[in-house]
């Protein structure tokens, strides 16, 4: 990882876009949402992760997060870690993905790698004023409008955004 894409002070937040390797789809089913739900829930619960927003995508993941108790960079490794285990683990039985030998190929396969499901890195932008803050909020919510999901943020279902509208979304967030 570059020096440009360092993590700062950990306690602040931090803008992070976690990729699938080649850009596949892989959120089209809406158990592997719920796959990442549950690994986000887990470094939350056991790591110290605070998550302040999220958007799941189909092939990329925006987070807005930090953690007074660990270093992000390693509850990233572990969440990134976490998640493509269980995807692998859960992979040849998934019997509701129409894809599962075509996903385990594309994984399993390059020159260096025996299986790596998101791309190397996650380009962390230290958010340390309201204006980074709010530009990147908005932009993190307003990434399923932008790509034609839908027509209001809070009605994307894989998203904080219906938070800060003031409902009750999948995962708990500590507002900005």
């Amino acid at each position: 990882m570059s020096r440009a894409y360092k993590i700062g002070d950990s306690r602040n937040p931090h803008f992070i876009t976690l990729t699938v390797v080649e850009w596949i789809d892989l959120f089209t089913r809406k158990q592997w949402y719920f796959v990442l739900l549950e690994t986000l829930e887990y470094c939350r619960q056991r790591k110290g992760l605070v998550v302040h927003a999220w958007v799941i995508m189909t092939n990329h993941v925006h987070l807005i997060i930090s953690s007074d108790v660990n270093e992000l960079s390693n509850i990233l490794r572990d969440l990134k870690r976490h998640f493509s285990t269980t995807i692998r683990n859960l992979l040849p039985r998934a019997t509701f993905e129409s894809r599962r030998s075509w996903l385990q190929n594309h994984f399993s396969c390059g020159k260096s790698r025996n299986w790596q499901l998101w791309q190397s890195g996650f380009h962390p932008k230290e958010l340390t004023s309201n204006v980074m803050i709010d530009q990147k909020l908005n932009y993190l919510h307003e990434n399923p409008v932008r790509a034609g999901m839908v027509y209001q943020m809070e009605d994307y279902k894989w998203s904080s955004a219906v938070d800060y509208a003031g409902g009750k979304g999948l995962l708990e967030v500590e507002f900005l």
